[in-house]
């Protein structure tokens, strides 16, 4: 039979999964923003090769 009272562990396990949900989102905006960086970069590359090859 079950004990009385306040279930054991689900505040940390809530804890645990809104950190994990944390770090999870986390992660993904940093490779979102390093990918933003990397087109603008390749794009401004392009760019001024295409101002080279015209010049």
């Amino acid at each position: 039979m079950a004990k009385p009272g306040t279930p054991k562990n689900t505040k940390n396990k809530a804890k645990h999964a809104k950190l994990m949900d944390r770090k999870k989102n986390k992660a993904r905006e940093k490779k979102a923003a390093h990918t933003q960086k990397m087109k603008a970069l390749n794009a401004k590359i392009a760019a001024s090769d295409k101002t080279q090859v015209n010049d």
